[in-house]
């Protein structure tokens, strides 16, 4: 491909932190032509991971979680298309089309448009609450400001954003209710073993989890919701808020040329077609790693700044990265840290390798056909950094119990 030159104009589409990430690395690259950065929301690029924890629970203003401060927008020198959709990309043209009518032609397109919390209704209710955006936890924060101490919140989904947002509900002096359909939380994210070794921190804290949940339908009453199960039984609640997970926007794209496979299919360089790539939430890309590679969608925080990074790099010198792709997340919920890395599947193997369900802290690594493929951990942060070593290379599982790095 041709190195950026000050004469092409860059186009973003996504003004979360996967663009605005592009959009810095760019600069901080080199790059002095015109660049653009189209978001649908009306608000400047910020950070989502507060959304659920500090800002939800009143901890921080939203002004905290702002990526794009106005000292940084001006280093930037970013023209900024905000509160407008994209509706249409022209590969062949590499030009975007816009809800307001108008158009941006490029010599280069980047996506990055991320996911969308997965909408949820029911016959009685149409859309409940979710909490994926600003004017989502504006509005969340809105509501539970009007409620009586200890007022309940059922929050429908125990996954990381239900277990945060529950975390964040009950530290306003609330009552959090979660209703997860799976026999435990995280069971299809982290396994079953792992999601057992998980089960009781929810209630060491004092949230009530009720699984094995089947719900028919979600009805507003004046000031109170009332939820009915499969089974008949009802539960009444002030609020409620659904968080069974993510979704992407993928219509826009449809009939583009794109390769469209639950997510936008990128090379190795995070090439979708030419001069149009696609970053974060939005592609499947190649994760490199010891054990081989593999076509996935990872919808980590960390992932969309790496990815940034390195595109910024290949568009501007041709520069490949050949690092092995080491995915890392984090979830606070219930007082307690729970971090992963790697890119290991729910059903690989799994030894607690230090602590204990008892001391509310451990560390383990995930293994298929003897070799490591991940580590997980609950409020072991020095142990999990420790353990990165083992996946930097093929290690196999004995060697990782003898040389036990995280006990270094």
């Amino acid at each position: 491909m041709s190195h950026l030159q000050s004469g092409d104009h860059v186009v973003v589409v996504g003004a979360g932190v996967a663009g605005w990430r592009f959009v810095e690395s760019l600069r901080r690259e080199g790059y002095a032509g015109e660049l653009t950065l189209v978001g649908d929301e009306r608000h400047v690029p910020y950070d989502r991971p507060p959304l659920s924890k500090q800002i939800l629970s009143g901890k921080w203003d939203f002004e905290k979680a702002t990526l794009a401060t106005k000292e940084k927008l001006d280093a930037s020198r970013v023209n900024l298309r905000l509160g407008v959709r994209a509706t249409r990309l022209d590969v062949e043209n590499t030009t975007v089309y816009l809800a307001d009518g108008s158009l941006l032609k490029a010599s280069h397109v980047l996506l990055a448009t991320g996911s969308v919390a997965r909408p949820l209704s029911y016959p009685s209710s149409g859309a409940l609450a979710t909490l994926r955006n600003y004017d989502d936890v504006t509005r969340l924060i809105e509501t539970l400001s009007s409620l009586a101490p200890e007022s309940v919140v059922v929050i429908i989904g125990g996954g990381f954003i239900g277990a945060e947002a529950a975390t964040s509900i009950k530290a306003r002096g609330l009552t959090p209710i979660v209703l997860e359909v799976a026999p435990r939380p995280l069971i299809g994210v982290l396994g079953d073993e792992v999601s057992l070794w998980l089960a009781s921190i929810a209630e060491d804290f004092g949230v009530e989890v009720r699984t094995n949940q089947r719900l028919r339908d979600v009805a507003s009453h004046g000031d109170e919701f009332v939820i009915t199960f499969e089974d008949g039984s009802t539960l009444a609640a002030s609020a409620v808020l659904a968080a069974v997970g993510s979704a992407l926007d993928l219509q826009w794209l449809e009939g583009s040329g794109l390769s469209l496979d639950h997510g936008v299919v990128v090379d190795h360089d995070l090439q979708a077609a030419t001069n149009v790539a696609v970053i974060g939430d939005l592609a499947c890309f190649i994760v490199t790693s010891a054990l081989g590679e593999e076509a996935a969608r990872i919808e980590h925080w960390e992932v969309a700044t790496e990815h940034a990074a390195e595109l910024a790099r290949y568009w501007m010198s041709g520069e490949r990265s050949s690092a092995v792709t080491i995915p890392y997340f984090w979830s606070d919920q219930y007082a307690k840290k729970i971090q992963m890395l790697g890119h290991p599947r729910p059903d690989d193997d799994v030894v607690m390798v230090e602590g204990s369900r008892e001391l509310g802290k451990w560390l383990a690594l995930y293994s298929r056909e003897g070799y490591v493929t991940g580590a997980v951990s609950l409020s072991q942060p020095r142990g999990l950094a420790l353990s990165k070593k083992l996946l930097e290379e093929l290690s196999t599982l004995k060697f990782a119990l003898e040389s036990a790095p995280w006990s270094a």
